[in-house]
């Protein structure tokens, strides 16, 4: 009689083949963090800087981590917070830009 397989998580929140990836979590909570802080500040007024350095930064450590992810739920993550830092990016963008008045006129 063979018994069901059951793969274990114990490793990780985010691995599911069982082995820590601590590089990868930590860039995928990165990445979450700072796109639910740029989305969130392009709907106030007057934190266009936020918004845009925050979906900036949340871009790039989003793209590195989806270079180095290795499982699945890591890049379910960071597909989420590249999208919620880019729509921060663009509207923080629209809206003053990365220097928006603090340089030029």
């Amino acid at each position: 009689m063979t018994q069901a397989l059951r793969p274990t998580t114990a490793g990780s929140l985010f691995a599911s083949d069982g082995k820590p990836h601590p590089l990868q979590d930590t860039l995928t909570v990165v990445t979450l963090v700072l796109g639910v802080l740029a989305f969130v500040t392009c709907f106030i007024d007057g934190l266009h800087l936020v918004a845009s350095w925050a979906g900036l930064v949340g871009m790039i450590t989003g793209a590195y981590g989806q270079w180095i992810s290795i499982t699945t739920r890591e890049r379910f993550g960071l597909v989420v917070g590249l999208g919620a830092s880019g729509v921060g990016f663009l509207i923080g963008m629209a809206n003053g830009g990365l220097f928006g008045g603090l340089i030029g006129s």
